[in-house]
């Protein structure tokens, strides 16, 4: 009895959120070890689903890096980077549109299904959701500059597509690629992808799932909530480093373009997105406007 006492206490606590966040949308990017385990592969399809019978609208924007590695690697396609980016030459563009658009993004439908959601697979460059332009050269530690290829920098995002779907019921699965001025397909990172949709659809949060507990302090401690000054001073002090900067600007420039709240937690803890958005203390760390007004 006293279990079950416990579970009908944790729908009390979450009663609050539900009620709080019902006709909300939730952009959430999705890579990294939640992708890669069946059983957290598993446990995130039910946590969207659940989302969506509550009545929060998620919106899923993957990743796909380790995945594309692989293929390229079975094809005999070296694989270079500069600076974080992929050097992405017009035959690795065929590998990562195969993958990015075609598999993965299917699986993650069908997984979703498989759990009794509706999901619909596109990519940004569907309806011109996401118009970009060809990254600048990028300049190295030596001083080098480096052609990246056909690696995009977002220009407009456009989410009339997206919202119809959310709209008609359906969770929408977006894979990070993006329509240049040529029409050409144009490989973009997800997190960023995630970002620049949760401003244009005003949603409410966006959810970053990394494979770190959040943001960590020097101590290696998780810090629960941070503002945007306080972001800068940890990434002036070297605290907030390598792929953390750019997951930490992503949450801030979603802030800017009205995102009520940006939350970075850890994908490979079960149920990682209910544990955030559902329970008093969270999980990760959420990334909150200066005057603290965000929910």
């Amino acid at each position: 009895m006293r279990e079950l006492i416990e579970k009908a206490a944790v729908l009390h606590e979450a009663l609050p959120y539900i009620r709080r966040f019902h006709g909300r949308t939730f952009v959430i990017k999705y890579g990294g070890s939640a992708m890669a385990e069946e059983s957290l592969r598993e446990g995130f399809a039910r946590d969207v689903v659940l989302m969506k019978f509550v009545g929060i609208n998620p919106v899923v924007v993957h990743g796909g890096g380790p995945q594309i590695d692989q293929h390229l690697k079975q094809l005999g396609i070296e694989t270079a980077r500069v600076e974080g980016l992929r050097v992405t030459d017009d035959r690795t563009m065929e590998v990562v549109q195969m993958v990015l658009g075609g598999r993965i993004n299917k699986d993650i439908v069908a997984l979703i299904g498989r759990h009794g959601g509706r999901a619909v697979g596109l990519s940004g460059m569907d309806d011109g959701l996401v118009w970009a332009e060809k990254q600048p050269e990028v300049k190295t530690r030596s001083g080098a500059m480096v052609d990246a290829g056909r690696v995009g920098r977002i220009l407009e995002v456009h989410p009339a597509v997206v919202q119809s779907l959310v709209e008609a019921g359906l969770i929408p699965v977006v894979a990070p690629l993006g329509a240049g001025s040529d029409g050409r397909s144009l490989n973009i990172n997800a997190d960023t992808v995630a970002g620049a949709l949760a401003s244009a659809m005003g949603a409410q949060k966006l959810i970053l799932m990394t494979d770190t507990p959040g943001v960590c302090d020097s101590d290696g401690a998780l810090i629960k909530s941070l503002t945007e000054p306080q972001i800068k001073q940890l990434q002036q002090e070297g605290v907030i480093d390598g792929g953390m900067i750019p997951k930490t600007d992503c949450a801030l420039q979603a802030l800017r373009g009205g995102v009520n709240k940006a939350h970075i937690i850890d994908g490979r803890e079960q149920h990682a997105i209910l544990l955030e958005i559902f329970t008093d203390a969270g999980i990760g760390t959420q990334i909150i406007h200066e005057d603290g007004t965000s929910a």
